[in-house]
């Protein structure tokens, strides 16, 4: 008698079948709820979505593209630098100009500058 597993079935490997997840798509949907003498303290409902790219921009999943924190922002430095001389700007626009006889509102002072 051997004791070497039988190869009777073919078998589907792993990169089988995560590529026919990825084209298909699989959508995973649930509700937790937690309880306590019959009131409900927690809900969690919980909803995904395992898909390739392709398949999602098919169904009309394209968030990634406009998300600020996920596309690169080549100008981001010479954004805030140009931020911060605007605001130097005004701070010293305001300094001289001189406040009315009938305002009570005295300038504001200069913000320390994070670096």
């Amino acid at each position: 008698m051997s004791l070497e597993p039988r190869r009777g079935y073919q078998g589907t490997n792993l990169v089988d079948i995560l590529d026919r997840i990825l084209d298909k798509g699989l959508v995973v949907a649930g509700d937790v709820r937690i309880s306590l003498a019959n009131v409900e303290l927690l809900t969690i409902r919980i909803r995904l979505l395992v898909c390739s790219i392709d398949k999602a921009e098919q169904i009309g999943l394209n968030w990634w593209r406009y998300d600020r924190s996920l596309v690169a922002q080549d100008n981001t430095e010479a954004t805030i630098a140009r931020l911060e001389n605007r605001i130097v700007e005004l701070e010293r626009q305001l300094a001289r100009t001189p406040s009315s006889p009938g305002s009570s509102i005295p300038p504001r002072p200069s913000r320390p500058r994070k670096r």
